[in-house]
């Protein structure tokens, strides 16, 4: 397996240029998806048009939107264009890439030769039947085709990684698909991410992974969907999911020819013993550098005063030490994040301690506890909504709640463990929308181990979620 490294001797400016997404374009024919057309307002182009230039002239990529997670495009036709997003991810070679097109007629092109023709004297076309139904409900959106490769193929041989299919799909967002057309080429684009980390659904992200790998982030503002695309294959009976994403299974059954789809993307190849027959299907994902537990949904039973038991644990460790994971004399607090989805209450038990709130964007409620032992043995006083510090207790306090005077920013010393929660809400969507960002989140905080409350992963856009948790997770308790 052959992994590129980054160049690390040569570091590149990075730019983000800001996007107005207010007027980008649209089909000429809704119904057909023909043909991609843009607006008339050049100024509101302009980044695009730079980004595409430099698509077309260089071998460096560009990192721009998704309604998904943000990509990082290169020219799908060129292979040292698509090298480059290996370099500049530092990816595996064999891991394909998924490329994204304008529109129906860009599609067509790479997949067939222009004189194919049919028993009627008519062009036959080249998109098998199968797809049909799932590109009339689903496109442009979050769902990618696996397609045959034709062997005088446009593609570069690095996008299919040695696959005789190529994965595809229209985004949805409207900057995407001019930046798209505007290339004039397919874009090969992974996410936007160092390989393994969290996927990106910010130009913050990117630029926190790609500073100085990369020239151009077009800022197009926050992902809508937040998992990247599901990505099916129609040419087999029965036809599978290789990857649970943005349209759900069920979704998918409803579709004429796809009421018996299965799932695949707990094949083999997952496990590492073949070449992977879509992305993110056989290497660790999605991982913080923090060793991750989740909680499959209904797993964590066992709670002592309403706290986890595992983080029980943890708060307990006089020495600070965090054992069962590997860490042993931090030489300071433990820090300790919280992942609440729909059940865990908050704080995951440590509701009734003070708290602070940061104010955070995107809708992410950031909570920072400082946990101190009483001067008894194994003695811990969480009370009230208070943090009660040694063994004098105040009957009240004059603090409004939600606040946290400075007095009580315990010194570090003195601290068992700081606890960071982030709670992503009981909606499905919303855990899928702010997933990545937590995880990225938390990973800025330097904390030393997560805690993830799961949850069921029947149907929806909860599959893609817990598909993405499992991959991330260092411990996983069922």
């Amino acid at each position: 397996m052959a992994v590129s490294s980054v160049d690390t001797e040569s570091s590149l400016n990075t730019r983000v240029l800001p996007v107005d997404t207010s007027n980008m374009g649209k089909f000429e024919d809704r119904e057909t998806l023909e043909t991609w057309t843009l607006p008339n307002v050049s100024a509101v182009l302009e980044p695009l048009q730079i980004a595409a230039k430099h698509l077309r002239e260089t071998s460096i990529p560009v990192g721009f939107p998704t309604e998904t997670v943000y990509g990082l495009g290169a020219d799908a036709t060129r292979s040292d264009a698509v090298k480059g997003i290996y370099k500049a991810k530092g990816r595996p070679s064999d891991n394909p890439l998924i490329i994204h097109v304008c529109d129906l007629t860009m599609l067509r092109d790479l997949i067939h030769p222009s004189d194919q023709i049919n028993g009627n004297g008519a062009h036959r076309d080249p998109i098998p039947a199968i797809y049909k139904p799932l590109i009339k409900r689903f496109w442009p959106g979050p769902l990618t085709i696996l397609l045959p490769n034709p062997k005088q193929s446009k593609l570069a041989p690095e996008v299919t990684a040695g696959l005789t299919t190529f994965g595809a799909r229209m985004p949805e967002s409207p900057l995407a698909l001019s930046l798209i057309y505007i290339a004039g080429v397919p874009l090969a684009a992974p996410s936007a991410n160092a390989s393994t980390k969290p996927s990106p659904t910010t130009a913050e992200h990117v630029l926190h992974d790609m500073k100085g790998r990369i020239e151009i982030i077009l800022d197009g503002g926050p992902c809508q969907v937040g998992v990247e695309s599901t990505v099916v294959d129609g040419l087999c009976d029965p036809p599978v999911v290789l990857r649970p994403g943005g349209v759900s299974i069920d979704d998918i059954r409803e579709c004429e020819g796809w009421s018996g789809v299965v799932k695949g993307y707990k094949d083999q190849s997952e496990i590492g013993a073949s070449a992977p027959r879509a992305p993110g299907m056989k290497y660790k994902h999605y991982s913080p550098k923090a060793k991750v537990v989740l909680y499959e949904s209904g797993a964590l039973k066992d709670f002592k005063a309403g706290i986890p038991l595992e983080v029980w644990k943890i708060i307990e460790a006089k020495h600070r030490r965090i054992s069962h994971l590997g860490y042993e004399n931090l030489g300071r607090p433990a820090t300790i994040g919280i992942v609440c989805t729909k059940n865990w209450s908050e704080w995951a038990g440590f509701h009734n301690a003070k708290w602070s709130r940061e104010d955070r964007s995107k809708n992410i409620c950031t909570k920072v506890l400082n946990v101190r032992p009483l001067d008894s043995t194994n003695s811990y006083k969480i009370q009230q909504g208070e943090l009660w510090q040694g063994n004098a207790a105040t009957e009240s306090s004059p603090h409004g709640e939600g606040e946290i005077p400075d007095s009580w920013d315990l010194p570090e010393k003195e601290r068992v463990a700081n606890i960071i929660e982030i709670s992503l809400g009981k909606g499905t969507k919303d855990i899928a929308h702010g997933l990545f960002s937590a995880l990225r989140e938390l990973d800025q905080k330097a904390v030393d181990v997560i805690y993830v409350e799961g949850i069921e992963d029947e149907g929806d856009i909860a599959a893609a979620v817990m598909n993405r948790l499992r991959k991330a997770a260092t411990v996983i308790e069922k």
